[in-house]
């Protein structure tokens, strides 16, 4: 019952989050490849939170969950903060807020 209780707060503070992302959405790339990192929460509220992250070139419809917090605020933030340091070790190029637009457009002939 209880994860129930938690699927549907998220599914319900999901959209509302989309509008609130700027630095808690992480963009990082490596060659073609594209990741992101996301701190999912309702807009102005620090708890409950979830780290979601994204292989967006990969596997575009999928995500994962990879932390979550109830009652401490700041965990959530910590966290992806401590993961995109990791992928950037790993040779990520990561930046905080919306991606930059595609570079596709210059290179096409037209």
């Amino acid at each position: 019952m209880r994860n129930a209780m938690w699927a549907a707060a998220v599914a319900l503070l999901v959209p509302a989050v989309v509008a609130a992302q700027d630095a808690r959405s992480y963009q990082c790339t490596m060659a073609e490849n594209v990741r992101r990192v996301e701190i999912v929460s309702e807009p102005g509220v620090a708890v409950p939170c979830e780290v979601h992250y994204y292989k967006d070139t990969e596997a575009p419809d999928d995500w994962q969950v990879l932390w979550s917090a109830q009652s401490e605020a700041g965990y959530c933030e910590a966290r992806a903060e401590e993961f995109i340091a990791k992928l950037t070790e790993w040779g990520w190029a990561c930046q905080a807020g919306d991606p930059p637009a595609p570079a596709e457009d210059a290179d096409s002939e037209g």
